[in-house]
């Protein structure tokens, strides 16, 4: 989404995990997704591309925020709400847990200060969107389609409402496309 914000025209590569080309692990060893290669530079990490996006071109101005608040966000985003919403995704991966203790862990660490954020302002920090909401947006997507019904009947109509005009923004769409997997 980002890319496309700042109107950096890519070629998308759609990779198959358990096959991947190797083109793309001679570009990034490391073999996770996403991958942005032009040129000699090469980014194997969401935030990194995010940012790289955001310096070429930043139109409304996403990347002045307050880096201290977006450090937290961040932070707990990728760090233990990630590893939340993988347990619950692949619940059976993880036979001694229980799904309601995951959610709740969830709900506490990530979803209600979202809410409680997002009932004072449009976005999680302040009233136009930045980085931070672009960045946070598909792990919440994610979770909520675990069990979307279930996440529609919880009480966070703010987090809810912020999540929908995600979905329903023409950013968003731009960037759904779906593309035939890569190959060598």
């Amino acid at each position: 989404m980002a890319l496309k914000y700042a109107g950096i025209q890519v070629e998308y590569r759609e990779i198959a995990l358990r096959n991947k080309p190797k083109s793309m692990l001679l570009a990034s060893p490391k073999g996770t997704v996403p991958v942005l290669c032009i040129d000699e530079l090469v980014l194997d990490q969401s935030l990194d591309i995010m940012r790289w996006a955001l310096e070429q071109c930043d139109p409304d101005d996403w990347s002045n925020v307050d880096e201290v608040e977006s450090r937290i966000w961040i932070e707990k985003n990728d760090g233990p709400f990630k590893a939340l919403l993988d347990q619950y995704k692949y619940l059976n991966r993880f036979p001694d847990l229980r799904r309601e203790d995951v959610v709740s862990a969830a709900i506490e660490l990530m979803l209600q200060p979202m809410e409680t954020r997002l009932n004072s302002s449009h976005y999680l920090l302040g009233n136009r969107m930045s980085w931070v909401d672009i960045a946070i947006f598909p792990f919440i997507r994610q979770f909520a389609a675990v069990n979307q019904i279930w996440f529609d009947e919880l009480a966070l109509a703010s987090l809810q409402s912020w999540l929908n005009h995600h979905l329903e923004s023409e950013l968003f769409h731009s960037v759904m496309d779906k593309y035939s997997t890569w190959s060598d």
